[in-house]
């Protein structure tokens, strides 16, 4: 059996990637805060062969990390797939302090938390996949906060890849250019939805990533559009 975790599965690349990674024998603990929309993912999760375990918690909170970590009940984790992540956008000089908080609370220290405390349950071959956004690569305006937590995690990835390298634990990094969520529906502005990447896009990717062979890893992967950037 494949035991897999992702945070903020209930919506968009989550789950997307809960859909593709579930399979007979498969057990995916998926993690959200939106229960109806968790039962939607159960659904096509045992529609496809797999089984799992609903995990509600806020993991802007210490509490909520290690229930996230607790839910497991020390069963092995082959793949951890940090995906959940919040964007408050705004000029800089509007951006509150709870906001700040929040940002790093959500994007940096719980993806610190969740790889800390389930790393005693991942042996050699095992993955962790960490959902970045070029937003770690490039900068934009009014997205300071957001790019600021995903320069951070990246770089907290990368570091931990050549901790953990030596005892066959793949760390990848994921980098997606605009993909079409409900994020875009919180963001002020006009943005060409019909014309960015669908979760599935990501999906793919990440599937491919975690199924190489013991001794392989696809360590950095961006994904574009062929519309371009947007």
């Amino acid at each position: 059996m494949q035991n897999i975790l992702i945070t903020g599965a209930s919506k968009g690349i989550g789950k997307a990637i809960a859909i593709k990674l579930a399979s007979k024998g498969s057990h995916i603990f998926i993690h959200g805060r939106d229960q109806k929309a968790l039962n939607e993912v159960t659904n096509s999760i045992e529609k496809k062969g797999g089984d799992s375990t609903q995990i509600i918690a806020d993991i802007s909170t210490v509490a909520g990390c290690k229930r996230i970590i607790e839910a497991t009940g020390k069963n092995p984790i082959d793949v951890l797939i940090n995906n959940a992540a919040v964007a408050h956008v705004k000029p800089f000089e509007q951006h509150t302090l709870e906001e700040w908080n929040q940002t790093i609370a959500i994007n940096i220290t719980a993806p610190f938390l969740i790889t800390q405390g389930l790393l005693p349950q991942m042996k050699k071959g095992s993955s962790i996949v960490n959902i970045l956004s070029i937003s770690a690569k490039l900068v934009h305006a009014n997205w300071s906060s957001y790019c600021m937590s995903k320069h951070a995690l990246r770089g907290f990835t990368e570091s931990i890849r050549e901790e953990l390298r030596a005892r066959g634990i793949r760390v990848i990094n994921v980098f997606p250019f605009s993909v079409n969520t409900l994020i875009w529906e919180t963001i002020p502005g006009n943005w060409p939805r019909e014309k960015m990447m669908i979760p599935d896009d990501i999906a793919n990717a990440v599937a491919f990533a975690v199924s190489c062979r013991d001794g392989v890893m696809i360590d950095d992967i961006t994904i574009e559009g062929m519309a371009g950037r947007l």
